[in-house]
């Protein structure tokens, strides 16, 4: 399975400004959220990028961008009915080719060498099927995520058959429903916002969308769910960490991660204990 093209949504209410944010990359250089997405997607290996946007957005995009602006395509959701209606804008771009998906709301972080999207790709590309990157979260986040249940790979640590998926559940159907073998008491495995998905998914939210009442949303755990009945779908435990920059302190909390992990630990670590000091 060879993953060309990426898809990054970014056309709901609340997520259309966040990747045009600001943060401090690892080495100090000031970045927008897009850019440092769209470095990492370009580094991990992809040919062509895709940003499904609110009408009228373009601009800003592009800007944002930067040196990658010449080389994305855009396609505008007027009309919006939810996330899984927002990656079928795309379906002209994608055409029968599996590619990557990530939500805009999210920063990456790997404790690897690999990028976070890097790993999923390999894995996507290893087993050639569709693999979600997860990350164990704790019983009272699963509210704000989608959540898989199924069962680990023989001989891996970190990747699972995907059963069920179920878009923010409760914890008490968390628990009846999804818990997994091997997990710590209390954790459960989240979706991380970052896919590898075949053509299939994008049949699954076709069939989901003309199933719907007019004007009813469709979202994307749904046609995972269907998938898991109808091919083979993996999750991938990422080695790394995803921000939820749409959070309140979300924002903050992906840029004191960045800049821990960067060249300028040292000093953040200084003005830290100075600012707890202060207190």
């Amino acid at each position: 399975m060879k993953i060309r093209k990426a898809l990054i949504t970014a056309a709901g209410d609340n997520h259309a400004r966040l990747p045009l944010q600001t943060l401090v990359d690892r080495r100090g250089e000031v970045r927008t959220a897009l850019r440092l997405m769209l470095d990492e997607i370009f580094d991990s290996g992809i040919d062509e990028i895709a940003i499904v946007i609110r009408p009228g957005q373009h601009a800003p995009y592009l800007a944002a961008a930067g040196p990658h602006a010449s080389r994305l395509v855009f396609f505008e959701q007027t009309n919006p009915r939810g996330y899984g209606d927002a990656i079928l804008r795309a379906e002209s771009f994608l055409g029968n080719e599996s590619f990557l998906h990530l939500v805009s709301d999210h920063m990456y972080l790997s404790r690897s060498d690999r990028l976070c999207a890097q790993q999923l790709i390999d894995a996507a590309s290893r087993y050639e099927c569709p693999v979600s990157a997860i990350q164990p979260t704790r019983e009272n986040q699963v509210i704000f995520f989608g959540t898989v249940g199924g069962t680990p790979l023989p001989q891996s640590d970190t990747l699972y058959e995907v059963s069920t998926v179920i878009e923010k559940p409760t914890p008490t159907v968390a628990e009846q429903r999804l818990i997994v073998a091997g997990q710590r008491a209390g954790y459960y495995l989240c979706l991380f916002g970052m896919h590898v998905l075949t053509p299939t998914v994008l049949t699954l939210l076709k069939s989901a969308l003309d199933a719907a009442e007019p004007g009813q949303n469709i979202d994307l755990s749904r046609s995972l769910n269907r998938l898991a009945q109808t091919e083979r779908y993996l999750a991938l435990e990422i080695d790394g960490a995803r921000y939820d920059i749409s959070d309140k302190y979300g924002l903050l909390l992906a840029q004191l991660a960045i800049s821990l992990s960067g060249d300028d630990r040292d000093l953040i670590l200084t003005e830290l204990v100075n600012l707890l000091a202060a207190r």
